[in-house]
């Protein structure tokens, strides 16, 4: 255990090391998808911010990616610091809904946050992050900070942080996985306990006002 830990602090393997080949592949987007989910979430909190309305299916006129089933955050910013941030695990609903739904709940249901105001709508910058497969990480020294979103599950908790925390907050993977484990309400080391279930995940990250691409 000692060897894995020294392993996780230095901050894990990186791509083209000896890092397992089952770990999950790159999430793309189109142009034309990336434009989309960020009108379909622009819109959703812009209603859910002036009606308090419920998002509006995005499903009947949808075609091509925004119509497949798909996973996605919306991430809510304001000068910098989180306001928000929602979404779901499984493709259980067309991608442009999941947006609709993450983007209202973001803006108006996160428990961590008051409902977003109308005034604050100019000064709010919105990023969508559509997951994709997760995958079991067998190996946690092969997690990759910056590029693997992680999951937590053990005795009914479960928590997800996106790929982009690590890069955002500077943690290398071992402070990444016991930022997840805490999150889920367990001790920051129980990813050691081989009861812990982890899984990996990559996004495709759209945001606003950048040039779109894929993850």
């Amino acid at each position: 255990m000692s060897m894995l830990r020294d392993r996780v602090a230095d901050g894990m393997t990186s791509p083209g090391s000896d890092a397992p080949a089952n770990l999950p592949a790159p999430v793309s987007l189109d142009p034309e998808t990336t434009t989309a989910l960020l009108r379909i979430a622009r819109e959703a909190v812009t209603a859910a911010a002036t009606r308090g309305s419920a998002a509006r299916r995005a499903s009947r006129s949808a075609t091509g990616a925004l119509a497949e089933p798909g996973a996605a955050f919306v991430t809510i910013t304001e000068g910098g610091s989180l306001r928000g941030c929602m979404g779901s695990l499984v493709a259980e609903q067309p991608l442009g809904d999941a947006v609709a739904s993450a983007a209202v709940s973001a803006a108006v249901r996160d428990p961590r946050f008051l409902p977003l105001a109308e005034h604050e709508l100019p000064a709010i910058h919105i990023d969508v992050s559509v997951l994709g497969p997760a995958m079991v990480l067998r190996d946690p020294a092969a997690f990759r900070p910056g590029i693997d979103g992680i999951i937590v599950a053990r005795d009914g908790r479960r928590a997800l942080l996106l790929p982009e925390v690590a890069t955002d907050q500077g943690w290398n993977a071992r402070e990444m996985l016991d930022a997840v484990c805490e999150k889920a309400g367990l001790e920051g080391h129980a990813w050691h306990d081989p009861r812990t279930r982890l899984l990996v995940f990559r996004t495709g990250r759209v945001s606003e006002g950048e040039v779109p691409a894929g993850s």
